[in-house]
């Protein structure tokens, strides 16, 4: 069911280049008035900060656990184009944790997420693309259960660089309007990394490299849908559905939907609805995902 759906919304997703891209709701970032021989160069950047805490008296009837959570986020992107030549970047990192009563801190979000990616205008909308991509966490992530006699642990199962994975891709992107882009990288190298080689011992899979080495290649076929918009005043959508098809097993394909809705209520105050969809065989069979939503002080400018 979680797949039929995650396909749905990725059909979806996929229709809107197919649309007239001139009607009236489009508003492009960059205007087309701008003549095509001006070098145009484009820089921005959300950051935000969001706290959440609750606080109950030793004798509150309703029950409750006094808890402090507070998470932080950074997008910072750049375009820069001149004639048939666009770059950009696009620079995420997302941390939160929160501390409930009785408990140690918690992680609850937690990603670093870097994509530069060089353009070539082959004719309007069509380019020629060559990327570079890296992700990871800044912490380490535990898992955590209860021993008998009620008692918590906590297993190391990740951390910085365990796993990161760094990609190269090459191939064909299509940019109908400047807030909505789809890939095809038919030439996609990803290396998978994992330095600590005890780590397999807390995750047996080992996020898919073999045990006692740090790194695995894969060749493979990439498949990318960006769309990044201030939907109404105030209102911004972020999503990037990426399909990665191994080229030895082209029988599955591992996925992952990165969603959020930041909501601008005034000058310093935001609302953030943030979520990740994710499946990685060599991480796990079943799906994965997260979702957090937080009220707090954004930056834009």
């Amino acid at each position: 069911m979680t797949k039929h759906l995650l396909l749905t919304a990725f059909l979806t997703l996929s229709s809107l280049f197919a649309q007239d891209v001139n009607m009236d709701f489009v508003k492009p970032v960059i205007e087309e008035k701008v003549k095509s021989d001006t070098p145009v160069f484009i820089h921005s950047i959300q950051a935000g900060l969001n706290l959440n805490q609750a606080n109950f008296s030793s004798n509150w009837k309703a029950g409750g656990t006094n808890s402090v959570a507070i998470g932080a986020l950074l997008n910072d992107k750049i375009i820069y184009s001149f004639k048939k030549i666009e770059f950009t970047s696009d620079i995420q990192a997302i941390y939160g944790t929160v501390q409930n009563q009785g408990q140690d801190i918690r992680k609850t979000n937690d990603r670093i997420f870097s994509d530069q990616k060089f353009g070539y205008k082959l004719k309007p909308h069509w380019y020629l693309f060559g990327s570079l991509n890296f992700q990871s966490q800044f912490d380490a992530g535990f898992e955590y259960t209860k021993e008998d006699g009620g008692m918590e642990r906590s297993i190391l199962i990740s951390k910085f660089m365990n796993p990161a994975f760094f990609t190269q891709s090459l191939g064909i992107e299509y940019k109908p309007a400047k807030w909505l882009s789809a890939r095809a990288g038919l030439g996609t190298l990803r290396q998978t990394f994992v330095t600590d080689t005890t780590l397999y011992r807390n995750t047996p899979s080992n996020y898919g490299v073999e045990i006692g080495k740090k790194a695995r290649m894969e060749m493979a076929m990439l498949f990318i849908v960006d769309v990044d918009k201030e939907v109404m005043k105030n209102l911004f959508l972020k999503s990037r559905f990426s399909l990665f098809y191994n080229y030895e097993t082209l029988n599955t394909a591992d996925y992952r939907w990165d969603v959020s809705l930041t909501a601008k209520v005034n000058k310093f105050v935001n609302v953030n609805l943030s979520g990740t969809v994710l499946y990685d065989k060599d991480m796990d069979r079943s799906v994965q995902y997260t979702q957090a939503l937080g009220l707090g002080i954004l930056f834009t400018n």
